[in-house]
């Protein structure tokens, strides 16, 4: 089974997720998606992108905590950076965006989808949360810079203290999604998004953005490296590996 598959709408394309039902975050898969994105980055038939899943359970669990679990430091460290380069080239990336998130989207899920110019939820029970801080590590340092910038300081810091998971329309309060619809019209709306903002002129629409990301990301650039560090030791600490493996039992 193919863990991407590419679609295409005119102009838009569509990247589904495809990992199995949960779309666990693993190097091989970070990979692949990276692959994907630089490709979709550089192709000038393809003016703008939707990140979806290939089910309605999950956009994505987040990282595959079973696995990574067994992993040693310097095989946890090249999985982690990754990750943050994922988000970073997903962040900046100089077309428009949009997540069209028809399942869970936790913890790395979550960050995905965050990288994202526009996020649009299927209603119901399709939660969305940084849980982090329940498993004793903190939340990666480009989704924290991320997130206050999309919802400010006070709101991203009651998201990200309390590891809580959030419903489609506190979610939209917050600030963290900008649409809740039915779920038979996420992926439709969210291509109509992306073909309506992929007609823009396309220099004009790259500066907008490039205006809007360039302090984030130099923010997070400047410290990457340093943070990245603490995420490892916190990792590593008997109180983290514990509750590790305590999520890792309820897989």
């Amino acid at each position: 089974m193919e863990s991407i598959k590419i679609e295409y709408h005119d102009r838009v394309a569509v990247l589904r997720l495809n990992n199995g039902i949960t779309n666990a975050l693993n190097l091989e898969f970070l990979e692949e998606i990276s692959e994907e994105l630089q490709e979709l980055k550089h192709d000038l038939s393809v003016s703008s992108l939707v990140f979806a899943s290939g089910n309605d359970k999950f956009f994505s669990n987040g990282f595959d905590i079973p696995q990574l679990y067994e992993q040693s430091r310097d095989e946890l460290k090249l999985f982690y950076r990754t990750f943050n380069r994922l988000s970073m080239d997903l962040y900046a990336l100089p077309k428009p965006t949009i997540a069209a998130i028809t399942g869970h989207a936790i913890a790395g899920g979550s960050i995905l989808a965050l990288c994202c110019d526009y996020r649009f939820i299927a209603e119901g029970k399709k939660l969305m949360g940084l849980n982090e801080i329940r498993l004793g590590v903190s939340v990666p340092y480009p989704a924290d810079c991320i997130l206050r910038q999309i919802v400010g300081a006070r709101i991203a810091r009651n998201i990200m203290e309390s590891g809580e998971f959030y419903e489609p329309k506190e979610l939209l309060q917050m600030g963290v999604v900008d649409q809740v619809l039915p779920l038979d019209q996420v992926l439709a709306k969210s291509i109509e998004k992306a073909g309506e903002l992929g007609e823009m002129p396309s220099e004009a629409f790259g500066m907008i953005k490039r205006n809007r990301v360039e302090s984030v990301e130099a923010q997070i650039l400047s410290r990457l490296t340093e943070k990245e560090e603490f995420f490892l030791e916190c990792w590593f600490t008997d109180d983290t590996r514990k509750r590790l493996k305590e999520a890792i039992e309820k897989f």
